[in-house]
């Protein structure tokens, strides 16, 4: 009887001892994966802690690009390398036209009927007063600019011309709203800073604004207009403003906050 029981003792045993070992292999393979588990969150924070430390140490980038420098007048008062533009300037309904806001080529709006009507009423309010003024020039084209202008410069010299005389597509002739008065019989003075001495220019200079008109080009305002003092250049801009501006004393440019 003990010689057949003990083949099932040893089978017992044996099936113990195979089932003790699968028991500590499982538990040490769930120990292995509860170990990576709490391992990862601390692996996690690591990283964060290594972004925002990375993050706090980088420097903003704060680098500006520099902004071009705007265009300066050359000597004569134009822009270098200017092109005429497309469209005329105009600033709070008023068409301007000087060295730096040239007009088209294109542009041909004839002479303007409102400022020719306005014209008509000064010089018979002149002639009242005994004095026969005539607007011996008024609208130019940009054709006959350009032949005028080549002619001023050929005489003069092209710094000379620039301080009298504008250049294709700069000239307030050609807004159809500047006149050149004169007075009949005194030639002589004509296109002189002399006519504005004479009683006619002075009556004119002080009776202009009644009818929307401007000197246009006043003594001292040369580094402001572009030109020199032009005492027969009258501009025509509308009652209200003319008035605003010569009581001020000002310019169109300064009226109208440009240079």
């Amino acid at each position: 009887m003990k010689n057949n029981r003990l083949p099932l003792i040893v089978g017992a045993f044996i099936s113990i001892a195979l089932i003790v070992a699968i028991f500590v292999v499982y538990n040490y393979k769930n120990n292995q994966a509860n170990s990576a588990a709490d391992e990862q969150p601390k692996t996690t924070e690591t990283n964060k802690t290594t972004e925002q430390d990375t993050t706090a140490t980088e420097k903003p980038d704060n680098t500006e690009t520099p902004a071009k420098p705007e265009p300066q007048p050359d000597e004569n008062g134009y822009l270098p390398n200017q092109t005429l533009p497309i469209e005329p300037t105009y600033i709070n309904g008023i068409l301007l036209a000087n060295k730096i806001y040239p007009l088209p080529s294109t542009f041909a709006p004839e002479e303007n009927p409102e400022a020719r009507e306005a014209l008509n009423q000064m010089l018979a309010a002149a002639k009242q007063q005994g004095f026969d003024l005539v607007a011996f020039s008024g609208y130019r084209s940009f054709e006959y600019q350009t032949t005028l202008y080549d002619n001023y410069v050929k005489r003069d010299g092209q710094a000379a011309a620039d301080r009298y005389s504008a250049r294709p597509g700069y000239s307030e002739h050609q807004t159809g709203l500047a006149f050149d008065i004169g007075e009949r019989g005194k030639e002589d003075v004509w296109l002189t800073e002399e006519f504005g001495e004479t009683p006619a220019g002075q009556w004119l200079f002080a009776h202009a604004q009644e009818y929307g008109f401007i000197l246009r080009f006043p003594q001292n305002k040369e580094e402001i207009t572009g030109y020199m003092y032009e005492s027969w250049h009258y501009r025509y801009v509308g009652k209200e403003v003319a008035k605003d501006i010569t009581k001020k004393n000002i310019t169109l440019e300064e009226y109208l906050g440009v240079k």
